[in-house]
């Protein structure tokens, strides 16, 4: 039996009305009642209004725990506090598989400077090269960067210059800098940027040995949480498609240098990664497609899409099996588990592509998404990439550096002509383009950017949702409201939930937690027991 649902213009206006009435009107240009027949524009990548509790991390946490976070063989060294790179170390649940005992993996370390306050004082320059040069001597690594933090940008520390000469005194170790200092954009999202420009700057397009494989893909925005990106690549393996480079969970610096020897890029994440997708179809002459591997509808849809740009019968046909083959057991579980979830209500405000990817395994389920919203999203992520033109370039977005990238004159290959790509386009085949979370949502439902803890409680009273999807900062504080979260940044213990098998995963872990009892019986400790009364005199005048 359906829920009979608050009018979501109601909602929105009842949220608002809490507000100053200067924050009101910011508010409300970042929260829309999703109409898919209209285009609607939404409020978004713009700074939070200060003292309005977010879920948003930093620069540096996008561009070293989400981007390079996942790469195994590339040493990580935070240049800054020690709390910094403790934050960033493992805490998003990447895994890897190094092909032998002996292969490299610096994952389970946390590297460091460690700055103190003297080297605030003095500059921290000549302690980011001994740091440097320890971690060559212990480990000798292929590569090694720098991520700076926000005192680094304070004090004027140039990572790029001590990259320059640590490189050439090493020699045969790559090492190149990030300048993703925490305060960088208004989110993560700044992190992704410049972490994609500096990989694309330093390592891709390195080496030029070509692996063997009729298909052959680069993997963009899949970042191996939970083990996501190993089902994926037993999929690719099945039909017969070559993976060169994942970006970057189980990654290694060499598949990077790789990655511009494929055929074709495919995009999981699209705010994290687009840039290098446009980068490298600039330079190497790599078309990309959107696609999405969580669902096992999208899955196939995925899969489809990229047996069709190839263009091979046998690869359809291979693709066809597969799809065949691992669809059963999704089908079992559905019908197993679905007349337990069907009707019950879902809100989803992660990162930059969950919580649109997430809402079709809801879906799956006959679950209804009644809100969603993005952290760290622009307006193409919520609106598509027709919008672009149209967005205006702000102050923090000037911060971040714009390569300026052109063919290479060696290096770049057209693997499809614009006519091919053209009748591929008719054909109503998405090549280099994303149509957004907010056409593929329902009419009537919430779509908010950079929700609030506020506006949080308020959606949870007013929809009473039998499962919330978020992170880690807002896991407790939704439990003591009586309803289950699933986080969906790490998946806490949980996963993989990516291709088909995933799906069976994710099915089977909603289903035990919307139907168990335990959160009916959940009550915050005020609201256990009467809270002695706290009364407070206050004194005025000089002390």
């Amino acid at each position: 039996m359906s829920k009979k649902l608050k009018d979501a213009s109601t909602i929105k206006e009842e949220i608002l009305k809490q507000y100053p009435p200067k924050v009101a009107r910011k508010r409300s240009n970042a929260i829309v009642v999703n109409d898919p027949a209209i285009d609607q524009e939404i409020l978004s990548n713009v700074r939070t209004i200060p003292g309005i509790i977010t879920q948003r991390g930093c620069s540096y946490a996008g561009c070293k725990g989400v981007v390079l976070g996942p790469t195994r063989d590339i040493i990580n060294i935070t240049h800054g506090p020690i709390g910094c790179g403790f934050y960033s170390w493992l805490t998003r649940r990447n895994q890897t598989k190094p092909e032998t005992e002996d292969s490299e993996n610096y994952m389970p370390y946390c590297f460091s400077t460690d700055m103190q306050d003297d080297n605030i004082v003095f500059g921290g320059e000549k302690k980011l090269k001994a740091a440097i040069r320890e971690a060559y001597d212990l480990f000798h690594p292929k590569g090694i960067a720098i991520f700076s933090t926000c005192p680094v940008g304070l004090i004027g520390d140039d990572v790029h210059a001590v990259a320059r000469d640590m490189k050439e005194e090493l020699g045969d170790c790559n090492v190149f800098g990030f300048s993703c200092e925490g305060y960088k954009g208004v989110s993560q999202s700044a992190g992704h940027h410049i972490a994609n420009n500096q990989i694309f700057k330093h390592v891709v397009g390195r080496d030029n040995t070509v692996k063997e494989g009729k298909f052959k893909i680069n993997l963009l925005g899949e970042y191996n949480i939970g083990g996501d990106g190993f089902v994926i690549d037993e999929l690719f393996a099945k039909c017969g498609i070559t993976v060169i480079s994942t970006f970057s969970g189980n990654s290694t610096l060499g598949a990077f240098e790789r990655s511009h020897t494929a055929d074709l890029n495919l995009v999981m994440c699209h705010r994290s990664i687009n840039y290098m997708a446009e980068m490298m179809e600039t330079k190497y002459g790599i078309p990309w497609m959107k696609i999405n591997f969580i669902g096992a509808k999208e899955t196939a849809k995925s899969l489809r899409k990229i047996a069709q740009y190839f263009e091979d019968k046998e690869l359809i046909e291979t693709v066809e099996k597969v799809i065949a083959e691992e669809i059963q057991a999704v089908e079992e579980t559905i019908k197993e588990i679905r007349p337990r979830t069907e009707n019950k209500l879902a809100m989803i405000f992660v990162g930059g592509s969950r919580a649109h990817h997430y809402q079709g395994l809801f879906s799956e389920l006959g679950m209804k998404t009644v809100s969603a919203g993005y952290e760290f999203g622009h307006r193409d992520d919520y609106e598509g990439r027709k919008v672009i033109p149209d967005i205006k370039v702000d102050a923090d977005s000037r911060n971040i550096e714009e390569l300026d990238v052109e063919k290479d004159p060696e290096l770049y290959k057209e693997r499809k002509s614009a006519a091919d790509l053209k009748k591929l386009s008719d054909k109503g085949f998405e090549i280099a383009d994303y149509i957004g979370m907010m056409p593929d949502m329902e009419k009537d439902t919430l779509v908010i950017d950079d929700i609030s803890q506020y506006e949080t409680e308020k959606l949870i009273e007013y929809y009473k949702p039998d499962v919330f999807c978020a992170g880690i900062k807002e896991k407790y504080a939704v439990q003591k409201m009586g309803i289950p979260l699933k986080q969906l940044h790490s998946y806490d213990y949980g996963g993989p939930y990516a291709g088909f098998k995933g799906a069976v995963n994710f099915y089977k872990d909603i289903d035990m937690m919307v139907n168990t009892s335990i959160w009916g019986l959940i009550k915050a400790p005020w609201e256990k027991e009467k809270q002695p009364e706290i009364s407070a005199n206050f004194v005025s005048g000089a002390v």
